[in-house]
């Protein structure tokens, strides 16, 4: 019997058809939407007179245009306020469950997804979202669409995919104090470059992977996509089962021991073939910032900027692009380089223990008076944990305003916008100009780089304070 990867297994077990010459017809088990990529795609329905194939298999949730304080008042902004409306009226009419603003489940959709247990081994997962690759951490191929591709989900509960290629990328060791799977990330993404993953879906594998917490994976495959990869996944274990048992959503009783069969069958084949593989020693990472305009643009916090002497043509001309938007030069070193804004949160690092991480790291030191700080939960779930396990009050003693869950500064889709030529060190995702307010410049980092930026006002290695 021929061997298979992980993504292989589920790919194929999920084919319905496959076009001669073309791309397969792929049964998606979870639908995950949100306000900003779907209204188009309901009206699309509208306008063919279908209805929604399979609403128990899709959740909704407003995230990416929502406030982060005041949430029970009215959104003031129009384009905000009506397609979160919009998403309302559609998941009413199309019978959708919908966890909308104030809903104890409210948050993020790829921090709800697996808060809730919807997010299992096994699964094919889509959301008109790049980083829908968030949910392979549970061992599930899950990826991005756009959204004429959210209304063939919606109408059909399939869509048109050709298969990508297979890659394994394997961390093995340990990793040092300070380092987190953010660093491991933007490590990773460093080394082969931001279009190192096109056309692939990434297996991460290793000691340095197995050990991770769900928290950690979901962290490293959200960042995935920043590769080019179409997504990214982990193998179930242990670790995985253990999260996912008695959330609201997971399999029970004997549900649950036919799921956990069948889970513990999909970890790669021992000699299954990848058409690409990287190896990594986990020893070489050291906590991570980036000093330019894509994820890949980053480096050691106690490293320098590259000098950009091996580069030519476009990657020579991108490279001193992004340096004069950043108002950085070749060979500058990134510790002690001045910082306005910190922003933890998103989907990449907006989990309780993102914030049981900073809060640990600031509790009884004291924020710089110079940097404004947005900490903001992830979901209603991990606001209420933040408040009952007291993250709020260290939070607010060390000088930190604790907000509302959504998207927040990631993207500037809401209020919460870096303001022009300002630096902020962010947990998100990306970098790119603009990307969290006109002019705003971005440097990629974990919560614990940004809690030590947030105490000292400038670009610190973390392990200074904690050796502090």
């Amino acid at each position: 019997m021929a061997t298979k990867t992980l993504f292989d297994k589920i790919w194929d077990s999920h084919v319905v058809t496959q076009v001669e010459g073309g791309p397969d017809v792929l049964y998606i088990d979870r639908h995950l939407v949100h306000e900003v990529t779907s209204p188009v795609a309901f009206l699309g329905l509208e306008n063919r007179g279908l209805k929604v194939y399979r609403p128990q298999n899709t959740i909704a949730t407003p995230d990416h245009n929502v406030p982060t304080i005041d949430q029970h008042l009215t959104i003031q902004e129009d384009l905000s306020r009506h397609q979160v409306d919009m998403l309302t009226k559609n998941c009413e009419k199309h019978g959708i469950q919908l966890c909308g603003l104030n809903h104890p489940w409210h948050g993020i959709v790829h921090v709800i997804g697996p808060e809730l247990g919807i997010t299992q081994p096994g699964r094919t997962i889509v959301c008109g979202d790049s980083h829908t690759s968030t949910h392979g951490a549970f061992g599930a191929v899950a990826f991005g669409i756009g959204t004429s591709e959210v209304e063939m989900v919606l109408a059909s509960q399939c869509i048109l995919q050709p298969k990508p290629k297979k890659m394994r990328i394997t961390v093995d060791g340990q990793l040092k104090k300070g380092v987190t799977a953010k660093d491991i990330a933007l490590y990773i993404i460093s080394q082969i470059t931001t279009s190192g993953g096109t056309g692939h879906f990434i297996e991460y594998a290793g000691t340095a992977i197995t050990s991770l917490s769900m928290e950690g994976r979901m962290t490293l495959c959200n960042m995935s996509i920043e590769s080019g990869a179409r997504g990214g996944l982990i193998a179930p274990d242990e670790t995985t089962f253990e999260y996912i048992k008695g959330r609201e959503y997971a399999p029970k009783g004997e549900e649950w021991d036919k799921a956990l069969a069948y889970w513990k069958s999909l970890p790669t084949d021992e000699n299954a073939v990848f058409d690409t593989e990287f190896h990594f020693d986990a020893a070489d990472i050291e906590p991570m910032i980036t000093y330019g305009t894509n994820p890949g643009m980053g480096t050691g916090v106690t490293k320098a900027i590259p000098t950009g002497e091996e580069l030519s043509g476009s990657d020579l001309l991108t490279f001193q692009k992004s340096l004069e938007y950043m108002g950085y030069h070749p060979g500058d070193k990134m510790l002690g380089k001045p910082i306005d804004f910190v922003f933890v949160g998103s989907c990449t690092n907006g989990r309780i223990e993102d914030l049981r991480a900073f809060a640990a790291f600031v509790k009884g030191k004291k924020k710089a008076p110079s940097v404004t700080a947005w900490i903001v939960p992830g979901s209603k779930q991990v606001e209420r944990a933040a408040r009952e396990e007291g993250l709020v009050e260290i939070l607010t003693e060390a000088g930190f305003k604790f907000r509302q869950p959504g998207c927040s500064a990631c993207l500037a889709m809401n209020d919460d916008k870096i303001p022009e030529g300002k630096y902020a060190v962010s947990t998100s995702n990306r970098n790119f100009e603009g990307r969290q307010g006109p002019g705003a410049r971005t440097l990629l980092a974990s919560p614990l780089t940004a809690a030590a930026a947030a105490i000292t006002g400038v670009v610190t290695d973390p392990r200074e304070l904690m050796d502090a």
